[in-house]
């Protein structure tokens, strides 16, 4: 209870992108540290195209042990809660949209770590049922309208804000913060009566650790890294002693396995950048002309393409990156070992 001249207090943070463990990680932290200031709830103000699956669900599990009511707020105007930012829009205490934005398009497919078997018929319809029945239960914990989540998994569903409030996905829209607050004020979660009318937003900062692990768990960061990787332990195996490329490409390669126990990885992918690579060596002692170099392109090209593929949108590489990475990995490998060779 607040005191007579006590200024109620709101605590805000801002998540813009993938859902991934540094997103979930922060969720996490603000909810306890909104619970230690003594807010009256926690705003998240979401625009998500999706994320992970493991990191929503822990997310989801913070909603629910949260010791302060949790408002997901989709915003601004234009802003999406796609994919995985559906199942965490429901799982709020209070689900708001502001006008003109959407909610939906839950199918696994474009859950990202879920995609990867999508070649698996059978593997995909038993995603697909998990992803239903586990947003069903959000839903029905939540009492939204279960029915068009487990369409918005099932059938890739994606509605306006507006119908959104009509098919009871969400309780409110907004315009803004103050009329959200405005719109909060007296609704009574569990125990609690909210007193928002003339609080105070106070925003909870991410930490730097939050900030680097944020900008690591990325796939173009983890493309890089591995490019990083190839090109300094292959420096050092063919000019032994020259130690730094070798440390990068140790260090970069340890990055690389640590996120790549997170992010999906498409193991058709690895193979087919593998190949590229071996052909890139192959031709240089191989009198093909060229041919295995060209057949290398193509090889790391579509590896690339398909490193994250079945991730969804959130997760996919740009071709601005890949090609740029696919010229200079192949000269770098034609250079150091068409070198080695001429010695």
């Amino acid at each position: 209870m607040l005191s007579g001249g006590e200024i109620p207090r709101v605590s805000l943070i801002s998540i813009d992108g993938a859902i991934g463990p540094a997103t979930a990680g922060y969720i996490s932290r603000a909810t306890q540290v909104a619970a230690a200031a003594k807010s009256e709830c926690l705003i998240i103000q979401l625009d998500t195209p999706g994320g992970l699956l493991e990191s929503t669900k822990a997310i989801v599990q913070a909603f629910y042990v949260s010791p302060v009511p949790v408002v997901v707020y989709v915003a601004p105007t234009g802003a999406n809660a796609g994919s995985a930012g559906c199942f965490i829009a429901l799982a709020a205490d209070v689900a708001a949209m502001a006008p003109n934005t959407s909610i939906g398009a839950a199918h696994p497919v474009e859950f990202g770590g879920l995609g990867q078997a999508k070649s698996d018929d059978v593997m995909v319809k038993k995603l697909e049922n998990f992803a239903a029945s586990y947003i069903e239960a959000i839903a029905d914990k939540r009492h939204r309208n279960a029915d068009w989540a487990k369409a918005a998994v099932r059938d890739s569903a994606s509605i306006t804000s507006e119908k959104a409030l009509d098919l009871k996905v969400i309780d409110l829209i907004a315009r803004d913060l103050p009329d959200l607050l405005r719109q909060l004020d007296g609704r009574t979660i569990g125990e609690r009566v909210l007193q928002t009318a003339r609080a105070e937003i106070t925003k909870i900062p991410m930490l730097a650790r939050e900030r680097v692990f944020q900008m690591l768990w990325r796939p173009e960061v983890m493309f890089i890294l591995m490019l990083v990787a190839i090109y300094g332990i292959v420096g050092e195996l063919s000019n032994p002693g020259v130690i730094l490329p070798g440390v990068a490409g140790g260090i970069a390669l340890i990055l690389v396995l640590y996120m790549g126990a997170a992010l999906p990885i498409n193991i058709a992918g690895i193979a087919l950048i593998l190949l590229g690579l071996a052909l890139f060596i192959a031709d240089v002692f191989a009198p093909t002309h060229g041919v295995l170099t060209t057949g290398g392109i193509i090889s790391f090209l579509l590896g690339s393409l398909l490193l994250f593929d079945g991730a969804g949108p959130a997760f996919r590489l740009p071709l601005a990156l890949i090609i740029p990475a696919t010229i200079v990995t192949a000269l770098f490998f034609l250079f150091v070992f068409g070198e080695g060779r001429m010695k």
